[in-house]
This record gives structure tokens, C-alpha cells and sequence, in this order.
């Protein structure tokens, strides 16, 4: 227990004695409650579910003598100084407009771990983008760790920030998993460095448009310090950067799967190399790795490492350990995982690729494929994805409630292409799934479930979608 004030890089705020509602309960909501409440703030917790696992969260939080109201997020709770609100809840939402009315301020989680930082704090690494986040966060992770740094991989990875920030341990740097979602409520962050992987349209029904989305996305740069990572192929995210206002000496640093310009990372010669952090960048460039040091070097994945690498080599992180990081990491579940070979067929679990950006990438580290595709839309279209990738396919199995759509895009521009439409939405329905996909391929092709969809019209989620996938191959193997 503190005094109760803060002092950061951003202003101080006293929470002795001011009134501040949480909006929302669980990963973030709690944590929140509890740090301000023990910094004597006043704090009222609201949630719109009133279900039993709610009413357990509001019973210990009560102990506290922390306010909760459950079944009423909507109402702006009297005397209000400050929400802290979890990510999910969306800007549009009554609360946050009673909020902007009575001229109440609104932070995220992300803004009030900012906000709690201690004088000495580690700087944070950030990253951001539709796709790859976790995974680029991870392979950083083990980069700065092999350097032999005190590091963690935090932030919307699943670790809360607030746990670490006000925990017992000692960081050199954090690398920080950031959403969209975050990053709109954290106006305040400043990183040491950050990048933006890629932009492609997601979550639009909770910003409300693309232009917004990638606003948001591009808060991760503002009062960078050393180094603001882009995309070159993606140039939306170097756009990001043009508009970012930095700190003075901060760099743009691209980074990319082709031969790299000075102040880029790339590839050459299966060697991923750096002509940013070197001397002479015009003329010398440093090895970092090789493409196999990678896993698996599919051509997304490539880009992740590379991101990766960027923000390392920003924080002062020499060459080897970029080699040995890379080398140590293994990416999580449902990430491009090999599951099995079965005559000739590989087995590949993308689940994780729950919209059609991520698909994308997928399919393209494959040549010739039976793609395992469907779920919920979320509102997307599937005419360019399946523009792109339908000179990998050999065939399509299409399951889950908005098949319908990637059926007429592959109608438009891939006709020829085999398309075995089950009309099924039950968890059993991957078993068949994989049946007839088994069916379909040949020695040398690869089985890819990569649905382009959420999972939620079938499964729990996209790792139950991924292991009903592996349990359907163990299944074939038997």
C-alpha cells in the first residue's frame, strides 16, 4: 500500500479517495478493482452478466469492501472520477457516452498499468497488427531472454500487465502483446519501441470502421523512442508510422521477406540479416539467423521473426541472441502445427486462423492443398482470399454456419476446384471433415485446417476447434 499517488511519465493522479468505476470484471476487470482500491480509491465495479461465475467474482471483490453492481453496465454510477474499463467493451457502449457527457475520463487496463508504472520501470516492447501478434511476442521474449535479460511476455498474451507492473519481480524490458481494443483506451503509453505486423479489416463492428481500427492500431507508435517497426508489404503500416509523432531520433524500421534497404531487416539467401542496426548501414549488413533457425519457416512466420528481431536489435540485443532465440522457440498450439503424416498427406492445424488475413498466410506456405475452411464470418468477404490462394488448392471442405460464402467465392475464382459442402454445425462434423479431405488429397499435398472463420457456431473456441482436428487425424491414423 502506497500513498496513493502516481508519478510516471504520464501526469500524476491521486486515487485517495476518488471515485472510480470498473467497467467489467474478469482477467483485467479484477486486478484493476484491486490495485485501485488498495491505493484508496473508491471503486465500483459494474458488469453487465449476473451469472454464478459473476456473483463468485463479486463476493471477494465485496470482502474487499469494493461496490459491485452486476446486470447494470450501462448506468454511470454517481459521483464517477475515472473508469478503468477491460478491453471487450466497446466505445459505443452507454456508459462510456454518460462518461464523455459528464466529461469523465476513460482508461484501459493497458493505461492504468502505464499510469502504475514505478520511476524505475522496464520499457516495454510493443507490438500490434491483425495477425501474429502472440507469436511475435513470444519469439521476442525468447530473443531478449537469450541475450540473457529478465523479461516476460505480457499484456494481451493472457498475462495481465497490472499482475506484472505491481508484482514482486524485477523486469530489464517487457514485450507486450497490445489489441486494438487496448490501444484505444491507453492514450498515455509511450514504448521504447513498437510495430505494427500488418493491417487487414477485423473487429470493424467494434470500432466501426477501418479508418478507426487502424487509428487505434497506430497509437502504439505515439512517443515511440528508439524505433517504430512497419511492414513493408503493408504499407497501411508504414503510413502509421508517417503519421506517428515520435520522440526526436526515433527511426522507421521496415522490415521484410525480400532483400533489405538500409534501415530494414530482410532475407538473403536464406539469412536473415539486419541493415538497420549496423554501421554503415548503406553498405554493410549482420547475419542474424537462418530462415531454418525458424519454426516453421512458413513465410508469415519468417515476418514475425523478423518483427521480432527489429524490436531486439532496438533495445540494444546483439546478433547471437537473435540466432538462439529463434532457435529455442516453439510456437503455440494451433499456429501452423504439424499434427501428423498419413501416406504422404501432412496434417497441418491453423485453427488460430480465425479470419481471412491470417488464412491467407496460411495457405500460401503450402502448395498444394485440401483446405478444411469455415465457421463464423464475422462479416468478412472471402473473394480476395480465395483470388489468392486458388492456385494452392486441390480441394475444399467446408464446414460451420457461414460456409455459404467462401462456397460462392470459390464459385467466382476457383470453379474448378473439388468443394465438399457438409451441412453440419455439431462438433462432430470435423471428423467427417477430415474423412473427405483425406479423401481427396494426394502423396505431397497437405491437409490445412486454416478456417477463416471464428469457431464459436461449433466449438468453445479455436484451440477446441484445433484439438477436435487433431483427435480427428488420430482418429485416420488408428
Amino acid at each position: 500500500m502506497g500513498s496513493g499517488k502516481v508519478t510516471t511519465g504520464s501526469a500524476p493522479f491521486d486515487f485517495q479517495g476518488k471515485h472510480v468505476t470498473v467497467a467489467g470484471l474478469g482477467v483485467s476487470g479484477i486486478p484493476a478493482a484491486r490495485a485501485l482500491h488498495a491505493r484508496g480509491a473508491l471503486v465500483t465495479v459494474v458488469n453487465d452478466g449476473d451469472d454464478a461465475r459473476s456473483r463468485e467474482q463479486a463476493e471477494a471483490l465485496e470482502a474487499l469492501g469494493i461496490t459491485v453492481r452486476l446486470g447494470d453496465g450501462a448506468t454511470l454510477p454517481e459521483g464517477t472520477e475515472l473508469i478503468v474499463t477491460t478491453p471487450g467493451w466497446q466505445p459505443g457502449k452507454p456508459l462510456f457516452q454518460a462518461a464523455a457527457e459528464a466529461g469523465v475520463p476513460v482508461w484501459g487496463d493497458v493505461e492504468l498499468a502505464w499510469r502504475l508504472r514505478g520511476p524505475d520501470a522496464a520499457p516495454w516492447l510493443a507490438v500490434t497488427g491483425t495477425n501474429g501478434k502472440t507469436t511475435t511476442v513470444r519469439m521476442l521474449a525468447a530473443i531478449l531472454e537469450a541475450a540473457g535479460l529478465r523479461t516476460a511476455a505480457v499484456g494481451n498474451i493472457g498475462v495481465s500487465l497490472l499482475d506484472v507492473v505491481l508484482g514482486e519481480e524485477t523486469y530489464d524490458v517487457l514485450a507486450v502483446e497490445l489489441s486494438s481494443y487496448q490501444l484505444h483506451w491507453a492514450p498515455s503509453l509511450r514504448a521504447h519501441s513498437a510495430a505494427v505486423l500488418n493491417l487487414a479489416p477485423d473487429h470493424l463492428d467494434w470500432h466501426g470502421s477501418m479508418e478507426a481500427y487502424a487509428a487505434d492500431k497506430g497509437r502504439i507508435y505515439a512517443g515511440n523512442q528508439v524505433a517504430c517497426v512497419y511492414n513493408v508489404a503493408d504499407k497501411a503500416t508504414e503510413d502509421l508510422v508517417r503519421e506517428a509523432d515520435v520522440e526526436e531520433g526515433c527511426r522507421a524500421i521496415g522490415f521484410t521477406l525480400g532483400t533489405p534497404g538500409p534501415s530494414q531487416l530482410g532475407v538473403v539467401d536464406g539469412i536473415l540479416v539486419d541493415r538497420a542496426f549496423v554501421e554503415n548501414r548503406q553498405k554493410n549488413a549482420q547475419e542474424l539467423a537462418e530462415v531454418s533457425d525458424v519454426q516453421p519457416p512458413a513465410p508469415h512466420n519468417i515476418a514475425n521473426a523478423l518483427a521480432a528481431a527489429a524490436l531486439a536489435r532496438a533495445f540494444g540485443v546483439p546478433a547471437q541472441a537473435v540466432r538462439d532465440g529463434l532457435r529455442s522457440f516453439r510456437p503455440d498450439a494451433h499456429r501452423i502445427e504439424h499434427v501428423a503424416d498419413l501416406d504422404g498427406v501432412a496434417y497441418v492445424d491453423d485453427s488460430k486462423a480465425t479470419n481471412t488475413h491470417a488464412a491467407q498466410a496460411s495457405l500460401a506456405a503450402y502448395e498444394s492443398i485440401v483446405w478444411i475452411a469455415g465457421g463464423l464470418a464475422k462479416g468478412a468477404t472471402f473473394d480476395e482470399l480465395v483470388a489468392a490462394s486458388a492456385k494452392h488448392l486441390r480441394a475444399v471442405v467446408l464446414i460451420g454456419a457461414d460456409r455459404a460464402l467462401i462456397r460462392e467465392a470459390l464459385a467466382r475464382h476457383a470453379p474448378e476446384v473439388p468443394v465438399v459442402d457438409l451441412d453440419r454445425t455439431d462438433t462432430g462434423a470435423m471428423l467427417q471433415a477430415v474423412t473427405e479431405a483425406k479423401r481427396l488429397a494426394v502423396a505431397g499435398d497437405t491437409v490445412l485446417l486454416a478456417p477463416a472463420c471464428a469457431s464459436m457456431d461449433m466449438f468453445t473456441n479455436y484451440n477446441q476447434r484445433g484439438d477436435a482436428f487433431a483427435t480427428a487425424v488420430g482418429e485416420l491414423r488408428a
